[in-house]
């Protein structure tokens, strides 16, 4: 009895949806943008993330040792610094790579490179370039450097100058710009659902509204309200259903279109090739969302206004 009473919920909510073919087009186009809504959020929270990301890595500190420094020490303290939480990566630049780089940059100053030869040594120090996994914790890591001893060899800090202090305002402003970044994806995305759920909601009144007479009529003879709900439920499933093809297949030539503007503008992030790329994740958010919206959206229409006036018979 079970199975029968699921069988007819299920063919009663098919009948339904291709009879009020206007509703069930109309409940489509609805939840058709509000998945494209939900698949835009996607591709700008990816992009959003590319260039967050593209921010970060622009932002370092450097570390300058002084000539005397032995590089064992500078060794020692790299090992250090990358066992630190803080720190995504230390890049060494030893002394000779320094001097190789210098006269690359030279190339073209005669007066500086003669000027070089003329002091018969390397008068540049080693370096570090230092990446953080967060932009604030660069200042950790400053305090963690000022903090270190002397050479093993000396009494005197291996260390010239770190250009942390400089460099601090741009670092503090770009955090707060990545961090508002952020908040503001999150915001976009709640009000976006929350605005997607209030549209659906209404259209599937919308179509209790068509089959209140029905509905009435079914209540009259002692229909249980799991009866009256289910078909509403099964519609709302294949209103995502269909909603979420159509969205994946409106995807396919806004993508293509877009994909070198974004990737010319943002400098390497293609979204036709993010989308060909992460179809199955993308497909499944799509369509578990278009799902959720026409259950969830028919189940709380009707469990609203069963048993209101929708449900009198005029």
């Amino acid at each position: 009895m079970f199975w029968i009473n699921i069988k007819r919920i299920i063919r009663s909510g098919f009948v339904n949806f291709w009879r009020n073919g206007f509703v069930s087009l109309a409940s489509i186009l609805v939840i058709t943008i509000t998945l494209f809504l939900i698949g835009s959020l996607i591709f700008f929270s990816a992009v959003l993330n590319f260039a967050l990301d593209e921010l970060r890595n622009k932002v370092d500190i450097n570390v300058y040792f002084t000539t005397a420094a032995p590089e064992g020490d500078i060794l020692a303290l790299k090992g250090n610094l990358e066992s630190l939480t803080e720190v995504s990566s230390v890049a060494y630049i030893s002394r000779d790579e320094a001097l190789a780089e210098f006269r690359t940059r030279h190339e073209n100053d005669f007066l500086t490179l003669q000027a070089l030869e003329e002091l018969g040594e390397n008068p540049l120090g080693a370096s570090f370039n230092i990446r953080a996994t967060e932009t604030s914790q660069y200042e950790s890591i400053a305090r963690f450097l000022e903090n270190v001893g002397p050479s093993a060899e000396g009494n005197s800090s291996i260390i010239d100058s770190i250009n942390y202090n400089q460099n601090k305002v741009a670092i503090e402003r770009l955090g707060r710009v990545i961090d508002g970044a952020e908040t503001l994806g999150i915001a976009i995305i709640v009000v976006m659902a929350a605005i997607s759920i209030v549209i659906v909601f209404n259209t599937v009144r919308l179509a209790i509204y068509t089959s209140r007479e029905e509905i009435s009529v079914m209540r009259l003879v002692g229909a249980e309200n799991r009866f009256i709900r289910g078909p509403f439920m099964i519609e709302g499933f294949l209103y995502g259903i269909f909603s979420a093809v159509v969205s994946l297949i409106i995807f396919y030539p806004v993508t293509a279109w877009m994909g070198g503007a974004t990737e010319r503008f943002f400098g390497g992030i293609n979204v036709f090739d993010y989308y060909i790329a992460n179809f199955g994740q993308i497909f499944l958010i799509i369509t578990v969302s278009g799902i959720v919206l026409g259950v969830i959206s028919s189940y709380i229409a009707v469990r609203r206004y069963l048993g209101g006036k929708y449900y009198q018979v005029k």
